[in-house]
């Protein structure tokens, strides 16, 4: 059987934390920068955790000699903070509208192989899809995550090699999709090697998705049976 690779981005495509992200990235700063952050992170970029951090400690004027040692001090809290708050996690979060049911759909269509491509670092991105029971829809084992690398479009190659080595099949861009909301998506598939649907779940506009370079473009995920007819456009292993 033919089979392809999905990687499912996680900010605002399957679930949404609310300010709990931003709330860790101001906790960790504080505690080892010693001061408030006066300016956080954008809403919704999906750029990676590691460069968010470096960006936020330069827009907080910390002196450049010291952003790469802070920055690991930072990075490696992140976790632990997060950690913190899975209890409410869901209280003040979301999961996106259709999220279970596309999860469920793609999980079990044969030769579709769902996981997960992320700018979370891995610990991050396992905290959020519990709280949200999402994860056993997911093989995040083969996933590719920013503690792998914060350069997001190096993640693709990484998630294909693992999954190649799992399933022992070669995994390129022609069985290889990515479903995320952000530019950042759009941009990892492009310069990664992989199709990819664009989802306008988040802070991106469909128009935006499209200008983009996406191969195809949802406005949420709430028609499972149409996810899947874009997949199968895109994808051999998405026969349906």
């Amino acid at each position: 059987m033919v089979a392809s690779l999905v990687l499912w981005d996680i900010d605002r495509t399957l679930l949404y934390v609310g300010e709990l992200d931003r709330r860790v990235y101001r906790d960790a700063f504080a505690r080892v920068v010693g001061r408030p952050a006066e300016r956080l992170p954008a809403r919704g970029t999906g750029v990676t955790m590691p460069l968010t951090v470096r960006q936020l400690l330069r827009e907080n004027s910390v002196p450049e000699p010291d952003v790469e040692r802070l920055a690991e001090r930072i990075i490696a809290l992140l976790p632990e903070l997060l950690a913190d708050c899975a209890a409410e996690m869901r209280g003040e979060g979301q999961i996106m509208a259709g999220a279970v049911r596309a999860l469920q759909a793609v999980r079990g269509t044969a030769g579709l192989i769902p996981t997960v491509l992320t700018g979370n670092l891995r610990r991050n991105a396992e905290i959020k899809l519990k709280a949200f029971e999402l994860d056993d829809y997911l093989e995040t084992s083969i996933g590719a995550f920013a503690s792998d690398d914060s350069h997001r479009p190096a993640l693709v190659a990484l998630a294909q090699q693992r999954a190649g080595l799992m399933y022992r099949t070669e995994f390129t861009s022609a069985n290889t999709v990515i479903i995320g909301d952000s530019l950042e998506d759009v941009r990892t598939g492009l310069q990664g090697g992989a199709r990819v649907i664009g989802v306008a779940s988040g802070t991106t506009s469909a128009q935006e998705l499209a200008t983009a370079g996406v191969d195809a473009v949802l406005d949420d995920l709430k028609d499972a049976d149409l996810l899947l007819v874009n997949i199968a456009a895109l994808v051999p292993g998405g026969m349906v």
